[in-house]
């Protein structure tokens, strides 16, 4: 099955930045091309002209991943206010074919490609089989599944970053009751996400009778490192608890034996303050269910050119993934 001409162009759109890169031929060296701010540009098309045309390149595929709600082959930013529109795109840069994927789409058709030096292990490096799901917080909360079927990898989407999101502990009902209700209730991405650390740090220090103190999730982070006992760090090791808990909770759901994947852009940037014994033991506490849970790995994601790798091994295999080519490709 060739679907996807080579030579390939892929794009991994943030709220913040768009990334490319390129393969020359199928299964060929991953070479990034550059970052480009987001909100700079308000076509992806015109983006990617300018990429290919400084590089010196062409494309005769692209494959494109971002975060928004999708259409077959159009996809409105959820962090920006452009739309992605692929049959245009394919016109505008004289394309024999395109793709475009949701962001944890993406993240889950990678899920086969990664390696030992590709993550980091929570606990032991076990291995599992079944079902897979990846999530983490960025902008919002993204998650996926990955299973197996006899036509190939299916990805299961899912909107699971919306599902309510309550307290655990006394402490946290105090904290809860603090929080930013601006949706009229606790999401999980209300909390697990950029944004949503920022509001468990505001809430936790109101919980605490301390006075406000507004830091971005990035100024958090520094704050932390330069008091590792202060209320900062504090709210980062609440954050990664919270993390686990809601990880075990969507492993049980969709009965995830092969593994959990976390990603996202927040998650790597504050692992000086995980505790993976009781990140393992807030994952497992699901009783009646903590055998089950002990069996299931847990990985974060620390290699950049992931999602890029393994777009770049749907469109050299496209037929090892039940994908809807006719509905979804661009021409």
């Amino acid at each position: 099955m060739k679907i996807f001409p080579f030579p390939l162009l892929l794009c991994d759109v943030g709220g913040t930045n768009m990334r490319f890169s390129h393969v020359d031929v199928p299964g060929g060296v991953l070479r990034r091309l550059g970052t480009l701010p987001t909100h700079d540009w308000d076509d992806l098309g015109e983006a990617a002209a300018h990429v290919l045309g400084e590089a010196g390149l062409v494309a005769r595929s692209l494959i494109v991943c971002a975060a928004g709600p999708m259409a077959e082959r159009r996809l409105q930013l959820t962090n920006a206010a452009w739309a992605i529109d692929g049959a245009a795109i394919a016109v505008r840069l004289g394309l024999d074919q395109g793709l475009l994927l949701n962001d944890f789409e993406a993240q889950a058709l990678s899920l086969p490609i990664v390696g030992l030096a590709d993550a980091r292990y929570i606990g032991d490096p076990q291995t599992g089989n079944g079902t897979r799901i990846v999530l983490g917080p960025g902008t919002g909360m993204g998650m996926a599944a990955l299973a197996q079927t006899p036509a190939g990898l299916l990805v299961l989407p899912s909107e699971a970053g919306h599902i309510d999101f309550g307290p655990a502990s006394e402490e946290e009902a105090r904290i809860w009751s603090h929080l930013d209700k601006a949706l009229g209730r606790v999401s999980a991405e209300w909390l697990l996400s950029g944004p949503g650390l920022e509001r468990l740090h505001a809430a936790r220090l109101a919980a605490a009778g301390r006075p406000p103190d507004p830091l971005t999730a990035a100024a958090l982070g520094a704050a932390a490192r330069a008091a590792p006992q202060g209320p900062e760090a504090a709210t980062l090791r609440h954050f990664w608890q919270l993390v686990a808990r809601y990880a075990g909770d969507l492993a049980l759901v969709l009965m995830a034996r092969g593994g959990v994947t976390l990603a996202g852009g927040v998650l790597p940037k504050l692992l000086d303050f995980l505790d993976e014994t009781a990140f393992r033991a807030a994952f497992e506490a699901k009783a009646p269910m903590q055998p089950l849970l002990r069996s299931i790995p847990v990985r974060l994601l620390t290699e950049e050119t992931i999602v890029a790798r393994g777009m770049a091994r749907v469109a050299a295999a496209p037929q090892d993934y039940v994908i809807d080519y006719p509905a979804r490709c661009w021409v």
